[in-house]
């Protein structure tokens, strides 16, 4: 399995980013697909989760609404659309793929039980 995360980098606050991370390999059939990020000196946190076979989406409320999922099947890509940034944005972003039953259950947001990372990509806000 590999994830590709593209789509980093800085911005000024208020500003916009669109993450992309292109999966192969994964054989999970409708996998549990995850946005996380990881500040310096804190826990990663999970920010939104998508069915790739049902396509039901969840969000951490506390994110605001300002962050949307999205897929495209037919390229095998996640996206993470981040509107209206801010300084405490800034961190290391990554995209995880599990079983699909990480959606159903409701424990998308939980890091611990997605096998398969990417390598993360930046996003400094300033």
């Amino acid at each position: 399995v590999q994830l590709v995360e593209s789509g980093g980098g800085s911005v000024q606050a208020e500003g916009s980013l669109r993450l992309s991370c292109v999966g192969s390999g994964i054989t999970y059939r409708g996998p549990c697909m995850g946005w996380f990020r990881q500040a310096p000196g804190k826990e990663r946190e999970g920010i939104a989760g998508i069915s790739i076979g049902g396509g039901s989406k969840s969000y951490d409320q506390r994110m605001g609404g300002r962050f949307t999922i999205s897929q495209d099947r037919a390229k095998n890509t996640l996206y993470l659309q981040m509107t209206d940034l801010k300084p405490e944005d800034t961190a290391i972003y990554y995209c995880a793929a599990g079983r699909a039953s990480n959606c159903y259950s409701g424990s998308w947001w939980q890091p611990r039980i997605y096998p398969y990372w990417g390598q993360g990509t930046q996003v400094t806000v300033s």
